[in-house]
């Protein structure tokens, strides 16, 4: 299993040598720092705690600046745990974005934008009643059960808070690593809004081969070049229209 925290940055899109159009998310990975590291021997099971994206020392707690202490880094502002994590590390170490690569599929979790409270059509995708005036039943939740056993049973679709809890979106692949400035593409949308924490990591239900796909690059010229080729161009053709004139 791999991992890595990181930040919804926004969605764009991305063409590949083949013509395709690929709608992205763009994520921001800065490095990853090892909080802890936890072992059967002592803790019943092998994983890492990662923090990402420094926190000011005195809106932290005296416990979570102690626990940053100890891997000689900032309290974080964002912390998880990953079981049977890759590789061997300290604490201390950094874990950055090249752990993935192109082609690789993961799942991505992060917390739903909320909705606050919401009725059963807009939170269950229930439909509505007549709107006519002599309608008694409009946009409320309908029956709330039979007449036994005379109370609303577990599980029936009410009004209440919607959204703001903690999705994941299995099976994204990795479109573009970029270590030089610190982020990841993935394919499609993950949960959140814009600069919500999320969590990128291995998938574990994936079952197809890795495709990895080539993306085109623009590289710009400097205007001197530019300028240059352009010089030279019109230097050709008045030596093209000079001859063509003798």
């Amino acid at each position: 299993m791999k991992g890595i925290l990181g930040r919804k940055v926004g969605m764009t899109q991305v063409f590949t040598k083949d013509g395709k159009l690929i709608p992205v998310t763009v994520v921001s990975v800065e490095e990853n720092t090892v909080m802890q590291v936890k072992t059967v021997d002592k803790d019943g099971y092998n994983a890492i705690q990662l923090g990402a994206f420094d926190k000011k020392e005195k809106n932290a707690s005296r416990a979570s600046v102690g626990h940053a202490k100890k891997a000689n880094t900032t309290p974080k502002r964002f912390v998880k745990e990953i079981r049977n994590f890759e590789g061997e590390y300290n604490v201390g170490d950094k874990v950055s974005a090249d752990i993935f690569h192109v082609g690789e599929v993961v799942d991505v979790t992060g917390t739903s934008k909320g909705k606050g409270f919401a009725g059963t059509i807009k939170r269950h995708g229930q439909s509505r009643g007549p709107m006519a005036h002599g309608s008694h039943y409009h946009r409320g939740p309908g029956s709330l059960g039979t007449m036994l056993p005379k109370r609303v049973l577990k599980g029936k679709n009410l009004p209440g808070h919607m959204g703001h809890e903690t999705v994941t979106v299995q099976n994204l692949e990795i479109i573009e690593v970029n270590t030089a400035e610190n982020y990841i593409l993935v394919s499609g949308n993950v949960p959140g809004a814009k600069n919500g924490l999320v969590l990128i990591k291995s998938a574990v239900k994936n079952s197809r081969k890795e495709n990895a796909k080539e993306v085109l690059t623009y590289v710009e010229e400097p205007a001197l070049e530019v300028a240059e080729e352009v010089t030279a161009t019109e230097e050709v053709k008045e030596e093209v229209e000079s001859a063509s004139e003798e």
